[in-house]
């Protein structure tokens, strides 16, 4: 089903307006303190339902990217995530993953909790990010525990975090419970950019828009498609469509099955500003690479 502008605008007034039922008249959180700027609303705010307005204003109207319409494989370094997250990496694995991220420029090296510090010692002055999952992969801790390390990670290093969303209560319908649950990632994060990791290929479209909303409502910087472990990996119809609910207001990351420069760049195209992937190098050699965090 193909929506245009006005359907999309309905469809997501309809979500917040449960997920503001479903609040209730609770306070909004205090923001967290950010290095990036914040951008005004929309001039035709005012002119939303009233339950619309009270979810943007708990961190919906933020500062997004611009869209690229076309790349080469060598102009991808700087989206991509370089990732390693497989149970079994070691640390000769890990730092390779960084030296690579060092000699390519990507955005970041994206791994799990014990090895962020690692990666900040060899990445240090080289301008490549660390990034760290949270909740991986199942999304179905605790916020406790998601807060929690959450500042672990931080306090190791990691400057970016991407969390996984509690896919189970979001099919319940407790938006509430998911609202929560990203922002106290995000208030664990103290401003540094937090990535909410969807899952797409278990939710179905009307799932994808709630998700998106909610990470958009709880002060998310970035939507992701998958953790690569969930059975299926992110397709251009879905980097579309959230970009398309989250606006120029929040990034998007594809993730999952992205193995070469053909398919990155179609995501990118598609919307995507960062990319998750395992054959980072592939990708901007030009190379067919193979798959798997």
């Amino acid at each position: 089903m193909t929506m245009n502008a006005e359907e999309i605008s309905k469809i997501v007034d309809e979500v917040v307006a449960r997920v503001a039922s479903q609040l209730g008249a609770a306070a909004a959180p205090a923001p967290t303190a950010s290095a990036k700027p914040e951008a005004s609303c929309p001039a035709d705010k005012d002119a939303r339902t009233a339950a619309s307005k009270e979810v943007l204003d708990k961190g919906a109207c933020r500062v997004g990217v611009t869209d690229v319409k076309s790349i080469h494989c060598d102009d991808l370094a700087p989206y991509i995530d370089h990732t390693l997250l497989k149970p079994n990496a070691t640390e000769q694995e890990i730092e390779k993953l960084c030296l690579e991220a060092r000699q390519y420029k990507f955005a970041s090296v994206c791994v799990n909790t014990s090895y962020v510090e690692q990666c900040a010692r060899v990445l240090e002055g080289s301008g490549v990010k660390v990034c760290c999952v949270v909740g991986f992969p199942l999304g179905a801790m605790t916020s406790d525990a998601k807060a929690f390390e959450t500042r672990d990670a931080i306090a190791h290093g990691a400057e970016e975090i991407d969390m996984v969303i509690n896919v189970g209560k979001l099919q319940s319908g407790n938006f509430a419970y998911v609202y929560d649950d990203i922002r106290a990632v995000v208030r664990a994060a103290q401003g540094r950019i937090v990535k909410v990791i969807l899952e797409t290929s278990m939710l179905n479209e009307d799932e994808k828009i709630c998700a998106c909303a909610l990470s958009k409502a709880a002060g998310a910087d970035f939507v992701k498609t998958s953790t690569g472990f969930g059975g299926g990996g992110a397709t251009a119809e879905d980097i579309s469509l959230m970009r398309r609910i989250v606006g120029d207001q929040m990034g998007v990351k594809a993730s999952g099955g992205i193995r070469d420069c053909t398919i990155a760049a179609k995501m990118v195209e598609s919307g995507a500003n960062r990319i998750g992937a395992s054959a980072s190098v592939n990708i901007v050699k030009g190379e067919a690479g193979k798959g798997g965090y």
